[in-house]
């Protein structure tokens, strides 16, 4: 993970994350175009986990999606997420067990915000059944409080910010040891951007997309970079291809200074 002192995203871009709703719009817009550009997948299991204080009702556009690619796409199932309270970390565990032995393939697991810090620590704690990791806008770097949500966290969850590094396969900022893809954006308004990207390696990478932090989950960007990451061919794995038009879509991925 990359070092970064990164602090809450400023007044202005919190309160630029009402685009959300135009970005859903936008989505609903260029849902033809979509359908014909992004790859079909191969019918493996993928597992979308929520933000916090959100539920399967938020990831529904995703997956909707990603079903009509082919995939066997799933929610959590767990209601509202707040936080890796009681039995939380076992219901993940169970899931991805259930999810595996139904299909009899690993899982992919993809997570939007406190969602995708689950999903890593699934993806450590769990690297033989599951396939690859999707974070979206997920803080796993740099302090947890370089976030304009971490007071929610706390209220929500009844933990500290500062104790998520005792949750769920350990250290959070650790990079799981399977293929890892950090989506983000630096006009996020919820979290710092510069604690949402990987160290990049021959299995880690990130893709920055120009969303909402509250939009990213049905962004068009950031749907057609989740639909491009599961369509590789288990084992094959390679860094996100930024040539020919998605070069005008998608900056080369930033890093702190």
């Amino acid at each position: 993970m990359v070092e970064t002192t990164a602090v809450a995203p400023k007044t202005a871009l919190l309160l630029m994350e009402g685009r959300a709703i135009p970005e859903l719009f936008g989505f609903m817009a260029t849902l033809p175009t979509l359908m014909t550009l992004a790859p079909r997948g191969d019918g493996h299991p993928v597992l979308v986990l929520p933000g916090l204080t959100t539920s399967d009702r938020s990831t529904f556009s995703l997956r909707r999606f990603l079903k009509s690619k082919g995939y066997a796409a799933h929610g959590w199932e767990m209601g509202l997420n707040l936080g890796p309270r009681p039995g939380v970390e076992q219901g993940l565990i169970d899931l991805v067990n259930k999810l595996h032995d139904e299909h009899g393939r690993k899982v992919s697991i993809v997570g939007w915000s406190l969602g995708g810090i689950y999903a890593r620590q699934l993806g450590k704690m769990m690297p033989k059944k599951v396939r690859q990791v999707i974070s979206m806008g997920s803080p796993f770097g740099g302090s947890p409080r370089a976030t304009n949500a971490w007071r929610v966290y706390e209220m929500a969850s009844g933990q500290s910010s500062h104790d998520g590094e005792r949750h769920m396969g350990g250290t959070i900022s650790a990079p799981p040891p399977i293929p890892t893809t950090a989506i983000y954006s630096k006009t996020d308004g919820i979290c710092a951007w510069q604690n949402c990207i990987e160290t990049q390696s021959d299995i880690a990478e990130n893709i920055e997309v120009k969303a909402s932090h509250c939009g990213l989950g049905h962004h068009p960007a950031a749907v057609y970079a989740v639909a491009d990451r599961l369509a590789q061919t288990e084992g094959t794995w390679k860094p996100f291809d930024r040539s020919g038009f998605r070069s005008v879509i998608y900056p080369a991925p930033a890093y702190p200074s």
